[in-house]
Order: structure tokens, then C-alpha cells, then sequence
């Protein structure tokens, strides 16, 4: 599998002032003052000249704060949004909250006809993988049905028809952290990428041939179009997978020397609800259940129609692993449009933020002062100061679910895909990487974020926001890890906290533009 080179800028958000957190204000002597100074020294980094940098760190049990650089101006925080979303998830669905998909008919049946429509219905369930919907399909059979006279309706009404966030950017379409939100939708693959299907290519047999090809998982709803060459071994490898605007047509384009090793990459499918359609119709056939009729998208399931099968997903507080870990962008968006259909009855993006603005204004954060445009952070209309996030933190350590919260953020060093997450391999050989920071992510193009938590030397637990918006160098990753190895080496000796300085990593050379997870195979 060929690893790409992608690009993680990060940006700078100068944010200002002092940052008061239950009603306290930056220390400026003793021990902290210390700190500051080792804090300032890393915000001289040439790298963030001309850009934008916010950084608080704030005691995690009182909210006392600790250092304060423009922590009040906004700023892109990228994925250090999914705080926000996941946070409120917890709050407005509940830990043990699960997502339902179900078949039902309104029709009667007579013997093995059922004389009407079948209704595949989702609730917004982002986990959902061919193998449930086989499960479905085999227990409609189990139930007696062999033939379903009228047509297949596909049911996503629990979520409205708006497929794509606020501003997500055109060329992300075809990728699969920018897939389609639809209430009914198909994850290919353990990692749960809703919406999308994985292309394998590998060369043919010998120069001439068409690359040989395979999909994950088999259905008829995307239709592959082989523009792809073998070419002889030692030539230069350009193979690429895309989908074009609008279709399902995905095209296999370039070369591939024999005996290279396989191109895979993970594409978005256009309208998700069709594609979930195809995958249960195909596993209907599979177990003798014949559809006569059509297939249709987007009709709500009669009142008082009675269920033949059920698929319910994982609990909430087990998605959030997967979720928060991978910076899944499809989880986040359909919990933000589940939040806003059970606070509201409207599965929509603007109920579903209404309903996370309520929730972290309970938890400290003054919703005048940012602005959310979608759950995840790819739309570039996220505008948050990192002294919100810094009170987010805080406030949610008192909720009853907290610790399954705290456990599902990526943890630095953990070489375990599901628990390091995007941190994996951060922070390495340093007082910061002995299970101790858990922190969100968030990488756009010229926009970095790391916020979350982290235990100092003296055992007292601290948050931390970092937030860089408009730089231009290729990465600032380790700019953040330094602050997060400065603050796990802060003791009340002031001495030895000058000396964090000591640990601090070398910058990451990978130079990516999007979460590591978000590019097949991950980088990080």
C-alpha cells in the first residue's frame, strides 16, 4: 500500500488578553512565571512569524489560569471542534445512546408475498457495515418473506438532504473525510468511513494489461472505469483513484510498474442513501428475498408500519473511540444532525449546532465569542478562541461521563492505533508521553490545534488550548508537543521547569495538510 505525501499546515491564532476561568487571572511570579517564560521561548520560533498563535493553560480542578498568550482572539481550530461536538453528543444523546436501523412494511403478506413496499430506515447509525445489512436481510428472510411485490424504499428522512457541510472545499469531494451525511449510509471498513468504498489496484500480469481491481464493499451502486496501464518494472508508479463531480463513475487513471506494490485509497460515494439501498437490496437477493419493484430514495416509513428486523449500532461512548481517536469527520457530523433531531426533531446542521451552543454554554463557554459552522472543523467558518476551549475542559470534568470522554481523546506515544489515535507518535521519549497528555487534534491547511489535558510534574492536572492559524512552514506539530512536554515537566521548583526546554522534540518532518488518519495509509 503506497504511502502519499500530504501536507499539515497549521495557522496561527494570535488570541489576546487575559483569559479568566472561574474568575481567576494569569499568575505572574513563583513557578508559573517560570513557565511563561519557557512558553514564551517556544512562541519565538521562526515558523510562526506573520502567523496567529493562541496558547492557555489553566489549572483542570479550579480553572485557575497558568499562562494566557491572545488567548480571547478567535481563531480556525480545525478538528479541536470535535471537542466541542462530542461533548455535547454525551450531554443531549447520552453515553449509552445507540442508532437504530430497521426494516418495516406496512404492506400485507400473504404466505411469502409481501404485497406492498419494503422500508430500509436509518436514524443516522455512521458504523454501519455491509455485514448489518446483511444481518438485516437475513432476518427479513428468516421472517417468512420471499418476494416483495412493490419496491424498496430507502428512509433517511431522520436527517435533512443537505449531503455536505458549510464551506467543506470542492476538491475534497471525492475523498473520504469529506464524505456525504445521509441518515441511511455504508461504512466500508472497521474504521468506520461512512459513506465511502476502498479501491484496490495492483498491476496486471505483465506490461500492457490493465491494473487488476477490487472494492470494498461489492456493489453496483459506484462504477469503476479502468483507465490504468501495467508498465514495465523500475518505470515511474502514478496511479490514482478519483471520483468524478457529481457521479459514481470512479476512474483508475496512470501507470503502474509490474510487480509494484497495490494502490488503495478510500472515495466518497455521490448520495449515500442510494448506496446503502444497493448494498441491503444486493444482500436481500443474496438470502432469496426478491424486490420486484424499484428502488426510491428518501420517503419517510408509514406511521404504524411493523418491524421485521432491527440493527442497532454501538453505544455512543463506544463510537467516541473510534470517533475522537481518527478524527472520524462523518461521526461528527451525524452526531451534530442526531443532536439537533433529538433536542429539536430536526435532523439538521443548524439545529444540531444550536443544540452544542446550548450545551457548552453550560459548561463555561461564552457562545458570543466563537462560532460554529459545522461538527467536525473542516468548514473554515469555525471561529474559536483557545481560552473557550480551555473553559470547555474544565467544565465538562464534573459530568458523570467524563471519564469515557477523556479516555476517548488520542494519547501521546501509545503506539495502539485506538488509543494513541492521532498521537500516536507524538511526544515520544518525554515526561509528555507516559500516557500522560490526551489531547484533540486538528490540522487544515495553515491551521494547527492541540487542546486537552496533561499532568505536570508535582501531579497536578492542567488544560491546555493551542490554536495557530496563517503560518506557512510545513508543519508546526512539534511546536504544540514542546508546550505539551513543557507543561508535564512544570514542578513548583522554578528551576526545573526552565529546563523543559531540554526535552523538547525535533520538528516532525511530515508535512501534511489534513489529520494524519485522514490519508490511507496513516502517516502518524
Amino acid at each position: 500500500m503506497k504511502k502519499r505525501n500530504v501536507a499539515c499546515l497549521a495557522g496561527a491564532v494570535v488570541l489576546a488578553a487575559t483569559l479568566t476561568i472561574s474568575g481567576s487571572a494569569i499568575a505572574q511570579d513563583g513557578a508559573d512565571a517560570h513557565l511563561a517564560e519557557t512558553i514564551d521561548a517556544i512562541l519565538t520560533d521562526a515558523r510562526l512569524d506573520g502567523s496567529q498563535i493562541g496558547v492557555v493553560v489553566a489549572d483542570a480542578t479550579t480553572g485557575d489560569v497558568l499562562y494566557d498568550h491572545n488567548g480571547h482572539t478567535r481563531g480556525i481550530p480545525a478538528s479541536n471542534t470535535k471537542l466541542l461536538t462530542s461533548a455535547a453528543a454525551m450531554h443531549h444523546l447520552g453515553p449509552d445512546h445507540r442508532f437504530v436501523t430497521d426494516v418495516a412494511t406496512s404492506a400485507k403478506q400473504y404466505g411469502s408475498a409481501l404485497l406492498g413496499d419494503l422500508y430500509l430506515r436509518g436514524t443516522g447509525d455512521p458504523t454501519t457495515l455491509a455485514a448489518d445489512y446483511d444481518a438485516l436481510a437475513a432476518a427479513v428472510a428468516a421472517s417468512g418473506v420471499k418476494t416483495v411485490t412493490g419496491g424498496l424504499v430507502a428512509d433517511d428522512t431522520a436527517f435533512d438532504a443537505q449531503r455536505n457541510g458549510s464551506d467543506w472545499a470542492a476538491d475534497d469531494e471525492s475523498a473520504y473525510y469529506a464524505a456525504q451525511i445521509s441518515a441511511l449510509t455504508v461504512a466500508p471498513d472497521t474504521d468506520y468511513d461512512a459513506g465511502t468504498v476502498i479501491v484496490t489496484a495492483t498491476p496486471g500480469a505483465k506490461p500492457g494489461d490493465a491494473p487488476v481491481y477490487t472494492i470494498e464493499p461489492d456493489n453496483g451502486y459506484v462504477t469503476i472505469v479502468n483507465k490504468g496501464k501495467t508498465v514495465p518494472s523500475g518505470q515511474t508508479d502514478t496511479l490514482g483513484i478519483s471520483r468524478e463531480h457529481g457521479s459514481n463513475r470512479i476512474v483508475i487513471s496512470g501507470q503502474i510498474p509490474v510487480g509494484a506494490s497495490a494502490t488503495k485509497d478510500w472515495i466518497s460515494v455521490w448520495e449515500p442513501t442510494g448506496y446503502a439501498a444497493d448494498v441491503f437490496r444486493r444482500a436481500l437477493k443474496s438470502h432469496g428475498v426478491r424486490v420486484l419493484g424499484a428502488t426510491k430514495l428518501g420517503s419517510a416509513t408509514p406511521e404504524g408500519a411493523r418491524r421485521l428486523a432491527a440493527h442497532e449500532s454501538m453505544t455512543l461512548s463506544e463510537l467516541l473511540i473510534p470517533f475522537m481517536k481518527l478524527s472520524n469527520n462523518m461521526h461528527a457530523e451525524a452526531l451534530t444532525k442526531a443532536v439537533g433531531r433529538a433536542v429539536s426533531g430536526a435532523g439538521t446542521w443548524s439545529a444540531g449546532i444550536a443544540a452544542i451552543r446550548a450545551y457548552v454554554a453550560t459548561r463555561g463557554m461564552k457562545v458570543s465569542a466563537l462560532r460554529q459552522a459545522d461538527g467536525s472543523g473542516l468548514s473554515r467558518r469555525n471561529d474559536i478562541p483557545a481560552q473557550e476551549i480551555a473553559k470547555l475542559l474544565v467544565g465538562v470534568r464534573d459530568e458523570p461521563w467524563f471519564a469515557d470522554w477523556y479516555t476517548s481523546l488520542p494519547v501521546a506515544c501509545n503506539a495502539d492505533r485506538l488509543v494513541g489515535g492521532t498521537l500516536r507518535t507524538r511526544m515520544c521519549a518525554s515526561p509528555a508521553a507516559k500516557n500522560n497528555v490526551h489531547a484533540k487534534t486538528g490540522s487544515l491547511t495553515g491551521v494547527s490545534g492541540l487542546s486537552g489535558y496533561v499532568t505536570d510534574a508535582d501531579g497536578r492536572a492542567l488544560v491546555f488550548s493551542v490554536v495557530t492559524n496563517d503560518y506557512l512552514a510545513s508543519s508546526v506539530k512539534d511546536i504544540e508537543d514542546k508546550i505539551a512536554i513543557a507543561l508535564a515537566n512544570h514542578t513548583a521548583s522554578a528551576p526545573a521547569a526552565k529546563a523543559a526546554t531540554d526535552t523538547l522534540v525535533p520538528e516532525d518532518t511530515v508535512s501534511r495538510d489534513v489529520e494524519c488518519t485522514w490519508v490511507k495509509p496513516d502517516v502518524c
